[in-house]
């Protein structure tokens, strides 16, 4: 063949939703007949959706998942393109599976070969290790194929795979988002695809799932490293685009190294198909252009909120709108995520709430068109006092009159909740989630926490992209220049407990995503007392962060599903 044409479907799939994810894939084969591909390829576990973590434990589910890929294999009879779609096979184990389907047959079935066991993955928990690489052979002409991590390591797979002839490599995958991990992505396989002198056609999923977001960014690289096709990121889409085999064969024939590679005596399963020839005319691939980071943080923020509420069944969410710089973010990614209509925002003031909070946050609504309830906690707080007035004799204030204010505004949210099935959005960000600067049952108390992993220096770097972009203020400049308060107390902001926030984001990223100690921080040329003061926060709030709601993973290395640390612990720095 001298050009094979690849559809990459980088669609939205739901963990569990094997019956709509059926649907999807069918519909996207439909959608991509008009061009005449060779092959439609779906990302890693796409008929389960990923990740599907104990639901894999449930036999019930496996076989659900079986029966979908025989329905697939039925609806794809008298169809001559080659489909390619991730599942769960059974055999003696279970594995994570690519099936090869063409005319109504399954031709093939690729078991992953190497399974992470990092950061927010799991699966040698579930799957066994696949032990032979696939290549199939389309009219003469050598395609392998793997599954994400295999395409990870050098000399994984994917090099007995072009010691066996392969000209392109395909590589389905579900990797999960985190800041410019797109672009870093794209450049490792394009050193995969130079090294090895073939065709990369890589396919990713998008979506929300839990605190996991998937941000596409599929794309077909040429034997060269050149990228020759990138979809949009977060966004669903049909990515089209011809390889050039001749190109490929010319290349590796005037390179030696492909010779000089050492084989390794590895047996693959080896596939023949047979296309017949189509009379197309020539596609050049699209490439999208690269997001600013803050255009790209914005948009993961907004799908992983968006996907988290209308994959679990919410129409509305509800928002305590303060006044500061991240109850704004968040309700402005709630407007983007679900429509202006499904938003409310609730101002809470107390005898603390300063006037330029109360008008920052009601302009704040007025120009994102939210609807906005008021209840003032007042009244209420003084009922607290006045109960406790007794158990607190002979105490001076502290923060548990600060804090029954913020446990006050959590169950107003949680009540309003409760009445009309709206879901509770938190507000609070990993500068705060780190150092424990939140309320358990207050600002803490919701569903959903869609900045949870976003430090606080990103989040006023967010809201400005989003004020430039929209070519006009959203939200209010005086949000962005007073300083950040919880106005728990008269006079008071956030830098009487906190480092100023351009220092502690840079201590809370050595600590808390690299691993570094007190010494090697302060060696660093940060304070040594902000550092300590910095660290005893972090560690000793692990147990509110056990106890928050989940959101979207940003960063290299979130709370949750990556950093997992012991409540009960006497280690130190």
């Amino acid at each position: 063949m001298r050009k094979i044409r690849f559809a990459v479907a980088q669609k939205n799939f739901v963990v569990g939703g094997i019956e709509e994810n059926l649907d999807k894939i069918f519909s996207s084969i439909e959608n991509a007949e008009k061009f005449q591909p060779d092959f439609v390829i779906f990302p890693e576990l796409a008929i389960t959706g990923y990740p599907p973590e104990d639901l894999l434990f449930r036999h019930a589910f496996i076989q659900k998942n079986l029966e979908a890929l025989q329905k697939l294999v039925k609806l794809t009879s008298e169809r001559d393109e080659i489909v390619i779609t991730g599942f769960v096979d059974m055999k003696d184990d279970i594995y994570n599976a690519a099936a090869v389907i063409q005319n109504g047959r399954l031709r093939g079935v690729y078991h992953k070969i190497l399974l992470p066991n990092y950061g927010v993955f799991d699966e040698r928990r579930y799957f066994a290790a696949g032990k032979k690489p696939m290549v199939i052979e389309l009219n003469g002409t050598k395609v392998g194929l793997s599954i994400c991590e295999d395409i990870w390591v050098p000399d994984g797979p994917i090099v007995d795979e072009v010691n066996n002839g392969a000209m392109v490599l395909i590589n389905i995958s579900s990797s999960p988002y985190n800041a410019m991990k797109g672009a870093s992505r794209e450049k490792m396989i394009q050193t995969r695809a130079s090294d090895l002198r073939t065709a990369i056609v890589y396919a990713n999923t998008i979506g929300g799932q839990d605190e996991l977001v998937f941000d596409g960014h599929s794309f077909i690289v040429d034997e060269n490293g050149t990228t020759i096709a990138r979809a949009k990121d977060f966004k669903e889409e049909i990515l089209l685009a011809d390889v050039d085999i001749p190109n490929i064969v010319s290349m590796n024939l005037h390179d030696p190294r492909r010779r000089e590679r050492i084989e390794r005596e590895t047996e693959i399963d080896l596939i023949h198909i047979e296309l017949r020839s189509k009379e197309r005319e020539e596609i050049s691939g699209v490439i999208s252009p690269d997001l600013a980071v803050e255009e790209e943080i914005f948009k993961a923020l907004s799908l992983g909120t968006r996907d988290y509420v209308i994959k679990n069944g919410f129409k509305k969410v509800l928002i305590g709108l303060s006044g500061g710089i991240d109850s704004s973010l968040v309700a402005v990614i709630a407007t983007e995520a679900i429509g202006k209509e499904n938003v409310i925002g609730v101002m809470m003031p107390s005898m603390y709430s300063s006037k330029s909070s109360v008008e920052d946050a009601q302009m704040l609504a007025k120009n994102l068109g939210i609807e906005v309830l008021q209840i003032k906690i007042t009244d209420v707080y003084k009922a607290y006092i006045k109960a406790l007035e007794e158990s607190f004799r002979g105490t001076e204030p502290n923060i548990a009159e600060e804090n029954l204010q913020a446990r006050i505004r959590g169950n107003y949210l949680m009540a309003l909740s409760n009445k009309f099935g709206w879901l509770v959005l938190t507000t609070g960000n990993k500068s705060e989630m780190s150092t424990g600067y939140s309320t358990l049952y207050g600002d803490m108390a919701g569903g959903f926490a869609p900045i949870k992993d976003l430090y606080k220096t990103m989040v006023y770097r967010v809201c400005r992209w989003y004020n430039a972009n929209a070519g006009k203020e959203i939200i209010p400049s005086n949000i962005f220049i007073k300083p950040p308060s919880a106005e728990l107390k008269p006079n008071q902001v956030d830098q009487d407990t906190l480092p100023p926030y351009d220092v502690l984001d840079k201590i809370l990223e050595l600590y808390v995503e690299k691993d570094l100690s007190l010494e090697e921080i302060t060696e660093m040329g940060f304070d040594l007392e902000t550092v300590k003061k910095t660290i005893n926060l972090v560690d000793l709030s692990e147990y509110k962060r056990r106890q928050s709601p989940p959101g979207v993973k940003i960063t290299f290395r979130a709370f949750g599903r990556d950093r997992r640390l012991p409540i009960t612990n006497h280690f130190r720095r």
